[in-house]
């Protein structure tokens, strides 16, 4: 499939479920008699989709979720870990560029992208869950960056840059090394989960912030999320000009317009993403 050709009313994954409606997306990965564990085709899959969805206008918003009452337990030991280590060094340096390729795809796409986390989500999982703009959980959620505990560096899937980031150096660092679960509640009080809604009703809660974002003003969110990214490594200086440059190009909008003629009278805007 290429980019122009992506259409997410009729696209139809192998490896996993998607939903769309309202400009609301769903992916569930569907293996949940295993706690649904990715395989390399999996990986490729999501990959391949995120680029796509770059040039998905009608997407507004993505939403990863659980399934079967866990979000993903990594990667599959029988199909990724035990071919992983008869492979030679540069069969397995593609790999772990393809599985970071994910995560670049997951940052570059212009969609907000909402992580609804129940039970396990460790390894790649927890990689998926961090790689996401916000994240929500179960009370029963367990994240785990367990790489140590499987002979592995923490240093996976762009993990010691972006964790670091959402909960500070030392709080990485403790689970980086140790391979510790985060709690739910641990969780949502360092910052790594945005709320902590009740099983039963995450879905519903997630969906509903799905939607008013969804029908937001798209273009600029997409603006906030690229600008969000690339200032990780700029200077204040660099970062207010880029930001300028932003802005400015976000006033162009018709969507600007349509909230400034709103506000005069007095009615709520309805924004469309141009």
């Amino acid at each position: 499939m290429t980019h122009d050709s992506f259409d997410p009313a009729t696209y139809t994954p192998q490896h996993f479920l998607w939903e769309f409606e309202g400009g609301v997306a769903t992916i569930r990965l569907d293996r949940p008699e295993r706690k649904n564990p990715l395989t390399f085709k999996s990986y490729a899959e999501l990959r391949d989709l995120f680029r796509d969805l770059s040039c998905a206008p009608q997407v507004h918003v993505v939403v990863f979720a659980s399934n079967g009452g866990n979000f993903c337990s990594g990667g599959d030991v029988h199909e990724i870990i035990g071919p992983l280590v008869a492979m030679d060094m540069p069969d397995l340096l593609r790999f772990t560029r393809m599985t970071g390729d994910l995560v670049k795809a997951m940052r570059d796409c212009p969609q907000t992208i909402i992580a609804a986390v129940q039970g396990v989500s460790a390894g790649a999982g927890a990689i998926i869950s961090m790689a996401s703009d916000l994240r929500y959980a179960s009370p029963d959620a367990k994240t785990a960056f367990l790489f140590n505990r499987v002979g592995l560096a923490g240093c996976d899937m762009g993990a010691c840059a972006i964790l670091p980031r959402l909960i500070g150096q030392g709080r990485a660092s403790e689970l980086l090394f140790f391979g510790r679960s985060l709690s739910a509640p641990e969780g949502l009080e360092w910052g790594y989960f945005n709320g902590v809604f009740d099983a039963d009703e995450l879905d519903q809660q997630v969906l509903e912030l799905a939607r008013k974002l969804a029908s937001g003003p798209t273009f600029a969110n997409a603006m906030t999320k690229n600008q969000l990214n690339l200032e990780w490594d700029m200077s204040l200086s660099a970062a207010i000009e880029a930001e300028a440059q932003a802005q400015a190009i976000c006033m162009q909008t018709k969507d600007f317009e349509r909230a400034y003629r709103a506000f005069v009278d007095k009615r709520k805007p309805e924004f469309k993403g141009d």
